[in-house]
């Protein structure tokens, strides 16, 4: 590939954010592992003969452009791949030796590290203690679910060795989060997923990913071409049905106990913050993938000759942030939503949801429309109430877990007749009013 031909001007940084996340991929998109659904692994094909390291120049170029621009008291360093720890751990000790060179004073690192978990032992986790790194440890849920799609170059399943691992952060207390990602194998069992993270593993923050691979008239997948998908890709109405059961038990037993990246989001649009997970945002544009030779992407899931803004070894890091081209990408997430999503009653809450999957067309022909989109309206309107329950309560000065009392004083829950509140409890609906000046008036 030609990276000067595929990249643009950069611009001025004249409209420089004060924050932005990037994705570094030390080791590019090479892996440990051979899960069938993996768009990254296919983009080695963008460096054909590369090494797939980072060397050293690029590695405290980041570094060094990442804390310079910045201009809040706090930094992400986030690295991905591929697989990240193939680099080993003295590149990563480097890395720490960087950060306390450029940074500047007062500012608080924030290092993320996501992972399959194969190559971590005591030394990995050691470290990842001592330098309170946040961990994002890949699993899909208990062994047959996990095995269907997540094996090894070798064809064999991975569940012995990522539960062990989990185990291994546990045990030397790392902050670790659990990303599952939802397929067409997984979709079909929510709550076996959800109580083996919660109930057997111990895990308090997931994070859930639809799998929605794309193919291309070739018939080929791993970039943002065609609009049929795989036989592995959650079906729209499978992701509403998981979303759904999960949500149902996480509301009446574990707000505040278990924190599920995507209600988080979600509650965001109740409470007009839509945004706080890039997905749900008006505009996108602020995190952007960092290959291993110091290329700039747009977005993890763009990285491709299209959307590569130039090399951070050529033209600083804030500028290709900051550039027209980047700033158009961001804004078209909201220009190009189509009418039947600008006129629906869930927009505030996804606002179209990730660029990435909106590749159908609308009931009037209209294309830009979210694959996924008949299983979030099927959530959202599910989750309304416990969800404007938790806003009113957050509105009042109260913790959003409050929603499980409140729920369990409702009229009905499930269609069971329950006690109602008290005169003088709060009403069930999160006004804030006591029950006898509103619902029980």
């Amino acid at each position: 590939m030609d990276r000067n031909a595929a990249a643009t001007p950069p611009g001025t940084a004249t409209a420089a954010p004060p924050a932005f996340h990037v994705m570094a991929k030390p080791a590019g998109a090479t892996c440990n592992l051979n899960c069938a659904y993996c768009f990254f692994l296919k983009k080695e094909k963008l460096y054909p003969g590369s090494s797939s390291r980072m060397s050293d120049e690029v590695h405290e170029a980041y570094i060094r452009q990442l804390f310079e621009a910045h201009q809040v008291p706090q930094v992400t360093v986030a690295w991905q791949g591929g697989e990240p720890t193939l680099m080993g751990l003295d590149f990563f000790r480097r890395s720490m030796e960087l950060q306390a060179r450029y940074r500047k004073p007062g500012t608080q690192v924030e290092n993320t590290l996501q992972t399959n978990g194969i190559l971590l032992d005591d030394a990995w986790c050691r470290f990842l203690h001592d330098n309170q790194f946040l961990v994002g440890l890949s699993l899909d849920g208990p062994r047959e679910l996990h095995d269907a799609y997540r094996k090894d170059k070798g064809g064999q399943g991975t569940f012995d060795r990522v539960e062990r691992a989990a185990r291994l952060l546990q045990q030397h207390q790392v902050e670790f989060n659990i990303l599952s990602t939802v397929n067409r194998r997984n979709a079909d069992h929510p709550l076996e997923v959800y109580r083996y993270f919660r109930d057997e593993l111990g895990a308090h923050y997931l994070q859930l990913i639809p799998i929605v691979e794309r193919v291309n008239e070739r018939g080929e997948t791993g970039s943002q071409e065609g609009n049929r998908v795989t036989d592995r890709s959650v079906r729209p109405e499978q992701w509403g049905r998981f979303l759904i059961a999960i949500f149902d038990e996480w509301v009446k037993r574990d707000v505040g106990r278990t924190f599920v990246l995507n209600f988080d989001g979600a509650l965001a649009g109740w409470l007009d913050m839509a945004g706080t997970i890039c997905i749900f945002g008006p505009t996108c544009g602020t995190s952007m993938a960092l290959e291993h030779t110091g290329d700039l992407y747009s977005c993890d899931h763009f990285v491709e000759p299209g959307y590569l803004l130039g090399n951070i070894l050529e033209t600083p890091m804030i500028q290709l942030v900051a550039s027209a081209r980047q700033r158009r990408f961001g804004q078209d997430k909201w220009d190009t939503l189509p009418r039947t999503c600008r006129q629906c009653e869930v927009l505030h809450i996804c606002n179209g949801e990730c660029p990435k999957n909106r590749f159908v067309d609308t009931p009037d022909g209209e294309p830009g429309l979210n694959y996924l989109c008949e299983g979030y309206k099927a959530f959202f309107r599910h989750a309304d109430r416990p969800m404007g329950i938790m806003a009113g309560l957050i509105r009042q000065g109260r913790l959003a877990e409050d929603v499980m009392r409140v729920m369990a004083t409702r009229e009905e829950v499930g269609g069971t007749e329950q006690p109602r509140p008290a005169r003088n409890e709060p009403c069930f609906c999160g006004s804030g009013l006591k029950f006898k000046r509103c619902h029980g008036k």
